[in-house]
């Protein structure tokens, strides 16, 4: 990850802990030195295209779900907000002004579908996250977005957060979310090679970190039928000759799931974690995440963050489109229970009308295919979720690897391919499922 992304990420966490100390979520959203993309740039000439000929979303509302908050005043949003409702201590969606990540990720719904209707919430722990999905539900919202991250949940979509994502897909709502930023941050394995107590990363004991952030956050999580057993990450410090221990994990009771984490502030040095648990090995599947640095040996596979591991969720990965690739820091897949994990791609610099500031991320692609899924049903209304996804991974444009693939799933989302293909169906007998989209041709926009 280069500076300006670390950067990036490091403020987010910051600012998500001070929004919501509480909370599990990390949301991409800060300043960064890097060039975006405007958006009257060639790069959104498809979606003017689309917009001139009459496709822009009308009659589909879209629900976005934040930690962070709304600014529903602001001109982005002017006229499309048709109801917000706070699930915390925050009186109000506005969150004091600390909105920023929230408006941005809204404003790009309302770029790429600019008739929709927006709902906005809000959420300050995992259960207001879970209250908030259920009343967007209830509200027949027919898109929900929400560009958040929980960590140290299980990765097989079986944690809470994921199963009201896979609920509200089972009543007929398509649920985006972005597969989130720990390629980098990422390590999984099992409590197998260990030494009084201690697990062995390799030859070695000490999993070093990259970056130079003032704030640490570490999780480490486990199976929910291990919840019996304990483990334990502990971070240490180390200059001037000497090694000391900074932090030590302990459990967190906001989700329900068997994981410890420590957030702590730290001055410069070398840091690595240590993990701790009983003392022989039991084969336990373990994972380490960290929002705020990389690992000096990462392991990429596998770093999907909730609510993207749930089944029937549309996952959607960071595409950079100043380079035309997959973003270093994008998460991957499988999910833990043998899932592709990563649905599509989709930009993530430049997409916001919210100039002020960059959005960067997959929280940031998150929206953008959000707004897709509007333009699909807005030409197809009567389309399940199941096949609004099918439409997008059918047209998207292969990245990477040959194939359907964990890091970049089926490719770059193509909006204007995904409704021509849906208007193409419904014009030959509103041919629906799997062999249908099979059919879609990948030439075009």
């Amino acid at each position: 990850m280069t500076t300006e992304d670390r950067w990036t990420l490091l403020v987010v966490a910051v600012c998500v802990v001070v929004v919501a100390a509480s909370i599990a979520a990390v949301a991409v959203w800060a300043p960064a030195p890097s060039r975006a993309i405007p958006s009257d740039s060639t790069a959104s000439e498809p979606l003017d295209r689309l917009h001139a000929s009459g496709t822009t979303g009308e009659n589909v509302t879209v629900g976005v779900v934040d930690a962070t908050g709304f600014d529903a005043d602001h001109a982005a949003l002017a006229d499309r907000v048709a109801a917000t409702r706070a699930f915390g201590a925050e009186p109000t969606v506005g969150n004091r002004g600390r909105d920023d990540h929230g408006t941005a990720a809204a404003a790009t719904v309302a770029r790429v579908a600019p008739d929709a209707s927006l709902v906005l919430a809000t959420f300050d722990s995992p259960r207001g996250f879970r209250e908030a999905v259920r009343w967007m539900v209830a509200s027949d919202v027919d898109v929900v977005v929400a560009p958040v991250s929980f960590l140290g949940t299980a990765g097989d979509g079986s944690s809470p957060v994921a199963r009201v994502a896979t609920n509200a897909t089972r009543e007929g709502v398509v649920f985006v979310a972005p597969t989130g930023n720990l390629a980098r941050g990422h390590w999984a394995g099992r409590y197998s090679r260990v030494e009084n107590g201690t697990l062995r990363f390799g030859g070695d004991s000490r999993l070093y970190l990259t970056g130079d952030g003032r704030r640490v956050t570490v999780w480490l999580s486990w199976p929910e039928r291990y919840r019996s057993q304990d483990y334990t990450v502990e971070l240490y410090r180390t200059g001037g000759g000497q090694t000391t221990l900074v932090a030590r994990s302990q459990p967190y009771a906001g989700d329900g799931v068997p994981n410890e984490r420590f957030v702590v502030s730290a001055r410069p040095g070398a840091y690595h974690v240590v993990v701790r648990g009983p003392q022989n090995a039991t084969d336990v599947p373990l994972e380490l995440s960290s929002p705020t640095h990389d690992f000096r040996r990462p392991v990429p596979s596998g770093s999907l963050t909730a609510p993207a591991t749930a089944p029937g969720v549309l996952a959607v990965g960071a595409f950079d489109p100043r380079t035309d690739r997959l973003e270093r820091f994008s998460s991957r897949g499988p999910t833990r229970d043998g899932r592709l994990g990563v649905d599509v791609v989709a930009p993530d610099r430049g997409v916001s009308p919210v100039t002020d500031e960059r959005f960067v991320g997959s929280s940031a692609s998150a929206p953008y295919a959000g707004g897709a899924a509007a333009l699909v049903l807005a030409t197809a209304p009567d389309r399940s979720p199941r096949e609004v996804e099918v439409l997008l991974e059918r047209t998207a444009t292969d990245v990477g690897k040959p194939g359907p693939d964990p890091a970049a799933g089926h490719g770059r989302l193509r909006p204007a391919a995904a409704v021509r293909a849906a208007q193409n169906e419904t014009a030959d007998g509103n041919e629906r499922g799997d062999e249908a989209a099979g059919r879609i041709a990948q030439s075009g926009v």
